[in-house]
Protein backbone atom coordinates (compact mmCIF):
# COMPACT_ATOMS: atom_id res chain seq x y z
CA UNK A 1 0.00 0.00 0.00
CA UNK A 2 1.29 3.35 -1.00
CA UNK A 3 1.63 6.70 1.44
CA UNK A 4 -1.30 8.35 -0.56
CA UNK A 5 -3.61 5.38 0.10
CA UNK A 6 -2.80 4.55 3.47
CA UNK A 7 -3.78 8.44 3.98
CA UNK A 8 -6.52 7.74 2.16
CA UNK A 9 -7.50 4.94 4.73
CA UNK A 10 -6.50 6.61 7.71
CA UNK A 11 -8.93 9.84 6.42
CA UNK A 12 -11.89 7.26 5.80
CA UNK A 13 -12.04 6.02 8.81
CA UNK A 14 -11.53 9.27 10.68
CA UNK A 15 -14.75 10.49 8.57
CA UNK A 16 -16.23 7.45 10.18
CA UNK A 17 -15.87 7.52 13.32
CA UNK A 18 -16.72 11.37 13.05
CA UNK A 19 -19.77 10.69 11.72
CA UNK A 20 -20.90 7.47 13.82
CA UNK A 21 -19.81 9.66 17.58
CA UNK A 22 -20.65 13.13 16.46
CA UNK A 23 -20.72 14.72 19.82
CA UNK A 24 -17.24 15.99 20.72
CA UNK A 25 -17.80 14.18 23.94
CA UNK A 26 -17.56 11.20 22.16
CA UNK A 27 -15.13 11.56 19.62
CA UNK A 28 -13.06 14.49 19.17
CA UNK A 29 -9.52 15.01 17.24
CA UNK A 30 -7.25 16.85 19.11
CA UNK A 31 -4.51 17.19 16.57
CA UNK A 32 -6.18 19.72 14.12
CA UNK A 33 -2.92 20.06 12.45
CA UNK A 34 -1.86 16.82 11.98
CA UNK A 35 -5.69 16.28 10.75
CA UNK A 36 -4.98 19.44 8.67
CA UNK A 37 -1.82 17.50 7.41
CA UNK A 38 -3.57 14.00 5.90
CA UNK A 39 -5.90 16.15 4.09
CA UNK A 40 -3.50 18.14 2.56
CA UNK A 41 -1.64 14.96 1.58
CA UNK A 42 -4.70 13.06 0.14
CA UNK A 43 -6.49 16.38 -1.71
CA UNK A 44 -2.85 17.67 -3.24
CA UNK A 45 -0.59 16.12 -5.36
CA UNK A 46 2.63 17.31 -7.74
CA UNK A 47 4.31 15.72 -10.64
CA UNK A 48 7.32 16.95 -12.57
CA UNK A 49 6.75 17.90 -15.72
CA UNK A 50 10.16 17.63 -18.38
CA UNK A 51 10.22 20.23 -20.90
CA UNK A 52 12.35 20.41 -23.93
CA UNK A 53 14.39 22.89 -21.80
CA UNK A 54 13.65 22.97 -18.36
CA UNK A 55 12.24 21.46 -15.60
CA UNK A 56 8.40 22.41 -14.70
CA UNK A 57 6.47 21.56 -11.76
CA UNK A 58 2.72 20.81 -11.53
CA UNK A 59 1.07 21.27 -8.23
CA UNK A 60 -2.41 21.09 -7.92
CA UNK A 61 -4.76 21.51 -5.20
CA UNK A 62 -8.28 19.71 -5.12
CA UNK A 63 -11.08 21.21 -4.05
CA UNK A 64 -13.79 18.81 -2.66
CA UNK A 65 -16.39 19.11 -5.48
CA UNK A 66 -13.38 18.23 -7.86
CA UNK A 67 -13.93 17.55 -10.94
CA UNK A 68 -17.32 19.09 -11.10
CA UNK A 69 -15.10 22.17 -9.80
CA UNK A 70 -11.35 23.00 -11.43
CA UNK A 71 -8.51 22.27 -9.23
CA UNK A 72 -6.28 25.00 -8.44
CA UNK A 73 -2.73 24.38 -10.90
CA UNK A 74 0.62 26.14 -10.81
CA UNK A 75 2.90 25.87 -12.33
CA UNK A 76 6.49 26.56 -11.45
CA UNK A 77 10.04 26.67 -13.53
CA UNK A 78 13.40 28.29 -12.45
CA UNK A 79 13.75 28.87 -16.35
CA UNK A 80 10.58 31.19 -16.56
CA UNK A 81 10.47 35.25 -15.58
CA UNK A 82 7.54 35.61 -13.06
CA UNK A 83 5.57 37.57 -15.57
CA UNK A 84 5.95 34.25 -18.08
CA UNK A 85 4.86 32.52 -15.33
CA UNK A 86 2.15 34.05 -14.89
CA UNK A 87 1.01 34.02 -18.26
CA UNK A 88 1.78 30.13 -18.47
CA UNK A 89 -0.71 29.59 -15.59
CA UNK A 90 -3.51 32.08 -16.87
CA UNK A 91 -3.47 30.21 -20.58
CA UNK A 92 -3.04 26.57 -18.74
CA UNK A 93 -6.41 28.00 -16.75
CA UNK A 94 -7.89 29.11 -19.94
CA UNK A 95 -7.36 25.82 -21.86
CA UNK A 96 -8.89 23.83 -19.07
CA UNK A 97 -12.23 25.97 -18.52
CA UNK A 98 -12.73 25.49 -22.20
CA UNK A 99 -12.07 21.56 -22.71
CA UNK A 100 -12.16 19.89 -19.05
CA UNK A 101 -15.00 21.77 -17.46
CA UNK A 102 -16.72 18.88 -15.49
CA UNK A 103 -14.02 16.00 -16.20
CA UNK A 104 -10.98 15.16 -14.49
CA UNK A 105 -7.89 17.31 -16.11
CA UNK A 106 -4.79 16.73 -14.25
CA UNK A 107 -2.96 14.43 -17.27
CA UNK A 108 -4.27 16.86 -19.74
CA UNK A 109 -2.82 19.78 -18.22
CA UNK A 110 0.28 17.41 -17.60
CA UNK A 111 -0.03 17.15 -21.79
CA UNK A 112 -0.36 20.55 -22.29
CA UNK A 113 2.28 21.99 -20.05
CA UNK A 114 4.49 19.27 -22.06
CA UNK A 115 3.17 20.67 -25.61
CA UNK A 116 3.64 24.68 -24.90
CA UNK A 117 6.24 24.86 -21.71
CA UNK A 118 8.98 25.22 -24.12
CA UNK A 119 7.27 28.01 -25.60
CA UNK A 120 7.04 30.16 -23.00
CA UNK A 121 10.50 29.35 -22.10
CA UNK A 122 12.31 30.38 -25.24
CA UNK A 123 10.00 33.80 -25.58
CA UNK A 124 11.98 34.58 -22.17
CA UNK A 125 15.49 33.26 -23.69
CA UNK A 126 14.80 35.87 -26.47
CA UNK A 127 14.31 38.77 -24.32
CA UNK A 128 17.06 38.18 -22.40
CA UNK A 129 19.18 37.71 -25.39
CA UNK A 130 17.56 41.12 -26.76
CA UNK A 131 18.62 42.74 -23.65
CA UNK A 132 14.53 43.76 -22.89
CA UNK A 133 11.43 42.93 -21.40
CA UNK A 134 9.05 45.15 -22.84
CA UNK A 135 6.20 43.04 -23.55
CA UNK A 136 2.89 44.55 -22.58
CA UNK A 137 0.56 42.05 -20.89
CA UNK A 138 -2.70 44.21 -19.55
CA UNK A 139 -4.00 41.13 -17.73
CA UNK A 140 -1.54 41.17 -15.16
CA UNK A 141 -2.52 42.40 -11.66
CA UNK A 142 -0.54 42.48 -8.66
CA UNK A 143 -2.26 41.67 -5.51
CA UNK A 144 -1.56 42.70 -1.72
CA UNK A 145 -3.82 39.96 0.75
CA UNK A 146 -3.39 41.60 4.44
CA UNK A 147 -4.84 38.21 6.38
CA UNK A 148 -5.92 38.17 10.25
CA UNK A 149 -5.66 35.53 12.03
CA UNK A 150 -6.76 34.98 15.98
CA UNK A 151 -3.37 33.90 16.48
CA UNK A 152 -0.94 32.12 15.02
CA UNK A 153 1.42 30.19 17.56
CA UNK A 154 1.99 27.22 16.03
CA UNK A 155 5.78 26.22 15.10
CA UNK A 156 4.33 24.15 11.93
CA UNK A 157 1.76 26.50 10.76
CA UNK A 158 4.77 29.28 11.33
CA UNK A 159 6.85 27.58 9.05
CA UNK A 160 4.62 26.79 6.26
CA UNK A 161 3.78 30.68 6.30
CA UNK A 162 7.30 31.60 5.41
CA UNK A 163 8.18 28.48 3.00
CA UNK A 164 4.48 28.83 0.71
CA UNK A 165 5.75 32.55 0.67
CA UNK A 166 9.10 32.07 -0.27
CA UNK A 167 8.06 29.28 -2.41
CA UNK A 168 5.35 31.54 -4.53
CA UNK A 169 7.96 34.08 -5.15
CA UNK A 170 6.01 36.51 -2.52
CA UNK A 171 7.14 39.44 -0.53
CA UNK A 172 5.51 40.55 2.75
CA UNK A 173 6.17 39.43 6.45
CA UNK A 174 4.09 37.62 8.97
CA UNK A 175 3.92 38.50 12.84
CA UNK A 176 2.93 35.33 15.22
CA UNK A 177 1.45 35.72 18.06
CA UNK A 178 -2.45 36.70 19.17
CA UNK A 179 -3.70 38.09 17.24
CA UNK A 180 -1.36 36.90 14.11
CA UNK A 181 -0.66 38.68 11.11
CA UNK A 182 0.14 38.33 7.49
CA UNK A 183 0.51 39.94 4.76
CA UNK A 184 1.73 38.62 1.32
CA UNK A 185 2.26 40.38 -1.97
CA UNK A 186 3.08 39.62 -5.93
CA UNK A 187 1.55 38.26 -8.72
CA UNK A 188 -2.19 37.77 -7.87
CA UNK A 189 -2.18 33.74 -9.20
CA UNK A 190 0.40 33.69 -6.53
CA UNK A 191 -1.20 34.79 -3.97
CA UNK A 192 -4.57 32.91 -4.75
CA UNK A 193 -2.14 30.03 -4.40
CA UNK A 194 -0.61 31.11 -0.94
CA UNK A 195 -4.70 31.60 0.42
CA UNK A 196 -5.88 28.72 -0.59
CA UNK A 197 -3.39 26.63 1.38
CA UNK A 198 -3.13 28.72 4.13
CA UNK A 199 -7.01 28.22 4.96
CA UNK A 200 -7.20 24.59 4.71
CA UNK A 201 -5.11 24.75 7.55
CA UNK A 202 -6.87 24.31 10.95
CA UNK A 203 -7.53 28.31 12.87
CA UNK A 204 -9.88 29.20 15.13
CA UNK A 205 -10.29 32.19 13.31
CA UNK A 206 -8.66 33.44 9.74
CA UNK A 207 -9.74 36.03 7.24
CA UNK A 208 -8.40 38.30 4.71
CA UNK A 209 -8.82 41.75 5.96
CA UNK A 210 -7.98 43.91 3.44
CA UNK A 211 -7.25 43.52 -0.51
CA UNK A 212 -5.47 45.54 -2.82
CA UNK A 213 -5.66 44.53 -6.98
CA UNK A 214 -3.89 46.79 -9.24
CA UNK A 215 -4.29 46.11 -12.87
CA UNK A 216 -1.17 46.76 -14.94
CA UNK A 217 -0.32 47.03 -18.53
CA UNK A 218 3.54 46.81 -18.85
CA UNK A 219 6.69 44.60 -17.88
CA UNK A 220 7.67 42.82 -14.99
CA UNK A 221 9.85 45.38 -13.75
CA UNK A 222 6.86 47.85 -13.03
CA UNK A 223 4.94 44.84 -11.35
CA UNK A 224 8.23 44.74 -9.01
CA UNK A 225 7.85 49.02 -8.36
CA UNK A 226 4.26 48.12 -6.84
CA UNK A 227 5.87 45.65 -3.85
CA UNK A 228 6.97 47.63 -0.72
CA UNK A 229 8.50 44.56 0.49
CA UNK A 230 11.43 43.61 -0.91
CA UNK A 231 11.12 39.70 0.68
CA UNK A 232 9.14 37.27 2.55
CA UNK A 233 9.88 37.45 6.63
CA UNK A 234 8.27 36.59 10.39
CA UNK A 235 8.98 39.26 12.54
CA UNK A 236 8.85 39.59 16.41
CA UNK A 237 7.99 42.51 17.75
CA UNK A 238 9.25 42.80 21.73
CA UNK A 239 7.06 39.54 22.66
CA UNK A 240 5.19 40.13 25.98
CA UNK A 241 2.19 38.69 28.36
CA UNK A 242 2.32 35.44 30.21
CA UNK A 243 3.07 33.30 27.03
CA UNK A 244 5.07 35.68 25.75
CA UNK A 245 2.27 35.90 22.94
CA UNK A 246 1.45 39.64 22.50
CA UNK A 247 3.10 41.63 20.08
CA UNK A 248 4.53 45.25 20.59
CA UNK A 249 2.21 47.09 18.01
CA UNK A 250 3.81 50.07 19.14
CA UNK A 251 6.46 48.57 17.09
CA UNK A 252 4.46 47.05 14.47
CA UNK A 253 2.73 50.70 13.47
CA UNK A 254 6.63 52.38 13.27
CA UNK A 255 7.39 49.30 11.03
CA UNK A 256 4.10 49.92 8.40
CA UNK A 257 5.24 53.30 8.68
CA UNK A 258 8.50 52.18 7.32
CA UNK A 259 7.03 50.08 4.39
CA UNK A 260 4.71 52.68 3.21
CA UNK A 261 1.82 51.06 4.43
CA UNK A 262 0.52 53.14 7.96
CA UNK A 263 -3.10 53.17 7.07
CA UNK A 264 -3.72 49.12 7.25
CA UNK A 265 -3.02 49.36 11.24
CA UNK A 266 -6.71 51.21 11.94
CA UNK A 267 -7.96 48.41 9.33
CA UNK A 268 -7.13 45.64 11.77
CA UNK A 269 -7.39 47.50 14.83
CA UNK A 270 -10.08 50.35 14.17
CA UNK A 271 -7.88 53.04 15.97
CA UNK A 272 -5.14 55.09 14.73
CA UNK A 273 -1.80 54.09 15.20
CA UNK A 274 1.05 55.49 17.73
Amino acid sequence: MSNLEEAEVQLSELELLSSMFPSEDEFKVTDQLALAELKDLVERCSLEVPSSKAECSLSCAFPFKYPAVLPEITIRSSSLSRSRQIQLNTDLLAYLKENCAGEVCILNAREWVKDHAAAYINKDLSSSSGGKSDVKRSEDIFTRLWIYSHHIYNKQKRKNIVDWAKELTLSGFSMPGKPGIICVEGPQTMCEVFWARIRRLSWQRILIRHREDISLEGTEDEMEKQRKFSHFEEKIFDAHGARGNHMDLGQLYHFLVDNRCADIFQKYFGVEGQ
